[in-house]
């Protein structure tokens, strides 16, 4: 390979040869699925490593699987380790100020495109959140880190926009697959929530890629899903009506969850905390809550791999479960790295284990399986946070093997999910881009719209004339067929209106007022800077046919013009263009 620029490129020839050959992108695929898997491994053997050194528990433990913690480890692990990652971060504003690209965000706003070196700082600072026992799950940091590193392979082969995108879904994908052991989850995680789509130019990559995802975790370590309910009795028909009514409350309980992320991030920066004390107050309240209970600490896998969990008392259920929760908001507000998806899991495998149980103390004699609810649980809560109902039902269905069992949870995962676009309208990592100003709420390609801005779509040749002049005098200098529109401007160069040639020309115009009077669209112009979109939002409202484009520098000064007709033509070529290429027709 030879460096072009600052960044590493295959050789000419290799790039062409990808480009043109379908079957090489499926190649790229596995790389990233092996890639992807190893990703896992690693950053799994680290976080265990970190539990390991820091806490004092035995190797092949999982620290959220203990019954204890030292006190005082539990209280200082946490706070400390968080006060070392708010100064970090700090530090890193300095070097990095703006903030690093999720593979979401890449996919709908830049074509794929990732920070190599922020991926790699992402991941490094959810190992060390979940390391140091924060309430977070690493799957957030798989994904950064796989997808990263398949964007990055993507850019040295100089791949198409479509095809860049796809490889971002490809690190996804075989992330998903690896942390849970569930192909099939990881390819329906990258088509519903990283490429935002299903296309058949896609499948064969994202499902090689998370195949190989898979495998490659697997040979490092036993991964499953980490959710040892036990043997699942039948479903029956009414199990299907109990369901919807438990994702109606799981959409309810999810859509809690992320505002109370929100909530605890505005309440910390309305206290003037410095920052750096903001993630060590927050480490400080996971290792108190972690002496009542340290099921609350990191992601949860250990907590549901203990045997006979859900044999406790619901007592003891229901206090994990308050108790998960309040950890997961508290982390995440307060500056932590890491993701919900794991968490969300146990919550809901805790929460419907509690429905099941609550449900036969209302209705008697049903007797509901507390081992299917708990799955049902898990899967409503995890869509309405995440997003992704189709994956969620993956996740159910590799996880048991039970068809009837995934019914009942495709039912649940839908309702969860329309409630939560209802009422809420985000998934967790779209509704934290809402919170920065991104008006995103799904990985759908939408960044070649702002990329098509007026001013690539203005002509800039535009005729003006002083705003003041006669009419007679504007007729003399337009005569009719030498423009169609003409730009009025005062003594300063400012835009005052639009006149019409071929109604300056009509013999019944009133001249009295001179071309001041016949002006248009006054109030109304373009600003360079506006997508398409907003563009034609403007063309609508005012009903123009054509609007000049004005700097937004304060002088008001007419840069060109525009017509509705060329920018609808424009939005209507490149979305077929962006649509060809999803699908594979060129």
């Amino acid at each position: 390979m030879v460096t072009t620029s600052r960044y590493l490129e295959a050789p000419r020839r290799l790039r062409a040869f990808v480009r043109a050959h379908e079957t090489s992108l499926v190649v790229l695929a596995a790389l990233v699925g092996t890639i992807g898997g190893l990703v896992v491994a690693a950053m799994s053997a680290a976080v265990a490593g970190l539990h390991v050194l820091l806490f004092n528990i035995e190797i092949g433990e999982r620290l959220s699987s203990q019954f204890k913690i030292e006190p005082l480890r539990a209280l200082l692990v946490p706070s400390l380790g968080g006060l070392l990652l708010g100064l970090a971060f700090l530090l890193l504003l300095r070097w990095r100020p703006a903030r690093e690209i999720d593979p979401i965000e890449a996919n709908a706003l830049h074509g794929g495109r990732m920070s190599f070196r922020g991926s790699v700082i992402v991941a490094l600072q959810t190992v060390w959140s979940s390391g140091v026992g924060a309430s977070v799950g690493l799957e957030a940091g798989y994904t950064q880190l796989a997808s990263g590193l398949a964007a990055s392979l993507g850019r040295g082969f100089h791949l198409r926009r479509a095809d860049q995108r796809i490889m971002v879904g490809c690190g996804a994908a075989a992330a998903i697959a690896g942390a849970f052991g569930a192909p099939l989850a990881g390819a329906f995680y990258a088509f519903e929530l990283v490429i935002g789509g299903y296309t058949p130019a896609s499948l064969t990559p994202v499902g090689v890629a998370a195949v190989a995802g898979y495998f490659v975790a697997h040979t490092f370590t036993v991964l499953s899903l980490g959710i040892g309910v036990g043997p699942v009795g039948d479903v029956l028909g009414r199990d299907l009506a109990i369901a919807a009514l438990l994702g109606i409350l799981a959409a309810l309980f999810g859509i809690g969850i992320m505002r109370g992320v929100a909530f605890c991030e505005t309440l910390l920066s309305k206290t003037q905390l410095w920052p750096p004390l903001r993630p060590a107050l927050g480490g400080l309240g996971v290792g108190l809550l972690a002496l009542l209970t340290p099921q609350v600490m990191s992601s949860g896998h250990g907590a549901l791999h203990l045997a006979g969990f859900f044999s406790m008392p619901l007592a003891v259920i229901a206090g994990i479960f308050i108790l998960k929760a309040i950890a997961s908001v508290i982390s995440l507000g307060s500056g932590f790295r890491g993701g919900l998806f794991f968490a969300t899991l146990f919550l809901g495998a805790l929460g419907g284990h509690l429905f099941a149980a609550g449900f036969d103390a209302i209705w008697p004699g049903l007797n509901l399986d507390p081992n299917v609810y708990a799955i049902v649980g898990m899967s409503a809560l995890s869509a309405s946070v995440i997003g992704g109902p189709l994956t969620m039902s993956f996740i159910a269905l590799e996880s048991t093997g039970d068809l009837w069992l995934t019914t009942a949870v495709l039912v649940a995962v839908i309702i969860s999910t329309q409630i939560t676009r209802e009422l809420f309208g985000y998934s967790f990592a779209t509704w934290r881009l809402h919170l920065r100003g991104e008006t995103i709420r799904s990985a759908a390609d939408v960044g070649w719209i702002r990329d098509l801005t007026v001013r690539r779509l203005m002509r800039p040749d535009v005729a003006t004339v002083n705003a003041s002049i006669p009419i007679e005098e504007f007729r003399g200098k337009f005569p009719l067929g030498s423009k169609n529109q003409v730009v009025a401007v005062d003594l300063t160069g400012r835009y005052v209106g639009l006149a019409l040639v071929a109604e300056a020309h009509a013999p019944d115009i009133d001249a009295k007022n001179g071309l001041i009077g016949i002006l248009h669209h006054r109030d109304v112009v373009l600003h360079p800077a506006m997508n398409i979109q907003e563009a034609i939002a403007v063309f609508d409202a005012a009903e123009a046919e054509s609007l000049a484009v004005v700097e937004t520098d304060g002088e008001h000064r007419p840069i060109g013009t525009l017509t509705e007709a060329h920018a609808m033509r424009r939005y209507a070529e490149e979305s077929e263009q962006r649509r060809r290429e999803a699908v594979g027709d060129i």
